[in-house]
């Protein structure tokens, strides 16, 4: 199985002063980041975004092969992701993802969707990876 790099620096300084960028070892992702993108209102990129798009991104795969398996294969999932960090005693902590799914999946009735949908949040990979995050599931059929 393939192993997946990323690079990030750090430059200018601490927490407040400091800025980052960050790269994927395939060129697709990459962005700049610092205190006020992450914890304020700046426009720009952080850790939390790059989370929510990998849980968004390996939840919807993963149910797309649960519903494969039960043999009803969707034609569309949209994930939606959020991603939270709070202030925890002296520091910091990613608390919830918020998933909020919906897919266009024929002959599967809403019970059964259901309870793939809850299956691939226990264990997709990211969020297995994540186990310490409290992740919340709003899964529906379109």
């Amino acid at each position: 199985m393939p192993t997946r790099n990323a690079t990030a620096t750090w430059t200018g300084g601490g927490l407040k002063s400091g800025k980052g960028e960050f790269s994927g070892e395939s060129g697709v992702i990459k962005g700049k980041y610092n205190f006020n993108t992450r914890f304020g209102d700046e426009a720009g990129t952080n850790p939390e975004e790059l989370l929510a798009a990998a849980e968004a991104a390996c939840f919807s795969m993963a149910l797309s092969l649960g519903l494969e398996q039960n043999g009803t294969p969707p034609q569309r999932i949209e994930t939606k992701a959020a991603c939270t960090i709070a202030q925890q005693g002296g520091g910091f902590k990613i608390t919830t993802i918020k998933l909020d799914v919906t897919a266009s999946v024929p002959n599967v009735d809403a019970a059964k969707f259901k309870e793939i949908a809850e299956n691939t949040k226990k264990n997709c990979p990211v969020s297995v990876a994540l186990a310490g995050v409290d992740i919340q599931l709003n899964a529906k059929l379109a």
